[in-house]
């Protein structure tokens, strides 16, 4: 079961009916439940440092020291960041035995300037290339939907969502080169929100590839997506101010996205904006004929992978028998791609960015089903290089979409209870950031009626 999300947990702080030390507490007891994924969502926990400033922050609160609205709040981080005295691994077993960090990464500092409790570090996909949230170095984590069956989790950002689908976090921080906190929040069932890149420091963290990483949070609501990507970029968390459905005029593709559905995700899909128009949008189908050209840009090799390879190359030959074989498949790669095929396709980026933006600039934002399927079973996905970069080709084809043409994209729930988790997506525009998470919670209240 989720945690509260963050502004009623900071409310019952704020007039005591409850403590930092106890939500820490519960925190850890659902991660140390042996029924429940804690084993499968964390690589590392600060049990004793998160029970420490747990204590800290309910006497500080005490002398009417609250640094922020996430005060005393515990959270997740992804395993990618540098946390001060650990070796960072990203999910990885060819990290093992690095120096450790010596200063926490921006964004973790802040977390812990802005008074949250860092509870550990969530398991992900090796080195974050991969959609699936498949690791077989740390096991998978397991969907919270049929988890009689083992379902996917989505990735890289895995452990990160079910940390905060099963209430061992009350947020996550999470990381985005393709859709890698959209893709594990679509899957499960939460928000996942990918700020515009560059918006948000991404030093201390280990790269994918630094043209489209980012960091962004996962949730339980837009609310709570908003105060942490504020904490994440350095500035005040306030409360969203919502934009109403009814001044909203949104755009839907005929291209692509809308493409090879689930017959599940097409029905939520539909049943969504049909809500979205009865409460006043204005939904508007548009051609969008520049989505075609992504696939074929990167035919020849994608930016994960050059860029991928270029931080991986020394690793790579000195222990890249201690990857995940897919990943270091991938990754190898990157070597036999000539310079000028990834000049040619940041120039081509460029353009295609400048005319994507054309497009869309009538209206307040883009909205497409967050992923083309439900959750597969683990078991579905098979052992073959082929099976997996088909799956998941498919998992990142919609979310891929926002980084490619630089945009904020947001994801929130929009299935029926009960049944597979379906993501609504939202897309806005570079530097939109605010007035998306505004849209997104005028959206996410029209849902919820």
């Amino acid at each position: 079961m989720p945690m509260k999300p963050l502004w009623d947990l900071a409310g019952d702080l704020a007039e005591g009916r409850t403590t930092s030390a106890a939500l820490t507490a519960e925190c850890f007891d659902r991660i140390d439940d042996p029924d429940g994924e804690g084993a499968r969502a964390f690589i590392r926990l600060f049990r004793d440092a998160a029970m420490d400033a747990a204590l800290a922050s309910d006497r500080a609160r005490g002398h009417g020291i609250v640094p922020s609205p996430l005060a005393g709040i515990p959270v997740s981080i992804k395993d990618l960041c540098d946390v001060r005295g650990y070796t960072t691994l990203a999910g990885s077993k060819a990290l093992e035995g690095r120096p450790p960090a010596t200063e926490d990464a921006p964004v973790v500092a802040r977390l812990r300037a802005a008074g949250a409790v860092v509870l550990g570090t969530t398991n992900m996909t090796e080195f974050a290339f991969g959609a699936l949230g498949l690791n077989p170095h740390y096991d998978t984590p397991r969907n919270p939907w049929d988890r009689a069956t083992g379902r996917i989790p989505g990735g890289s950002s895995s452990g990160a969502a079910v940390s905060v689908t099963d209430g061992m976090a009350a947020v996550a921080l999470g990381s985005d080169t393709a859709g890698s906190v959209r893709m594990p929040a679509g899957f499960c069932g939460i928000t996942g929100f990918k700020p515009t890149t560059g918006r948000i420091p991404i030093d201390g963290l280990v790269p994918l590839a630094a043209t489209l990483d980012s960091v962004g949070p996962l949730g339980n609501s837009v609310r709570c997506c908003a105060l942490v990507d504020a904490v994440f970029a350095g500035e005040k968390p306030e409360p969203v101010v919502v934009h109403p459905v009814e001044r909203a005029t949104i755009a839907v593709p005929k291209r692509l996205v809308c493409d090879d559905l689930d017959e599940a995700v097409a029905s939520g899909f539909e049943s969504a904006l049909d809500r979205l128009s009865a409460a006043g949008a204005r939904i508007v189908e548009i051609e969008f004929a520049e989505l075609d050209e992504i696939a074929p840009l990167n035919a020849s090799g994608t930016l994960p992978i050059m860029e991928g390879h270029a931080w991986h190359r020394e690793l790579l030959a000195e222990r890249g028998d201690l990857y995940d074989p897919i990943i270091v498949q991938r990754l190898r790669a990157g070597a036999e791609i000539p310079a000028h095929v990834y000049l040619d396709l940041l120039a081509a980026r460029r353009d295609l960015i400048a005319r994507a933006d054309a497009v869309t600039a009538p209206y307040d934002a883009v909205a497409m089903p967050t992923l083309a399927w439900v959750a597969p079973p683990i078991a579905s996905i098979g052992n073959s290089a082929e099976e997996w970069l088909a799956a998941n080709a498919r998992t990142l084809r919609n979310t891929f979409v926002g980084n490619f043409l630089d945009r904020c994209a947001i994801t929130m729930p929009s299935h029926e209870p009960g049944s597979g988790p379906v993501g609504l997506m939202l897309m806005g525009t570079r530097g939109g950031d605010a007035a998306l998470l505004s849209l997104a919670a005028g959206v996410e209240a029209a849902l919820a009626r």
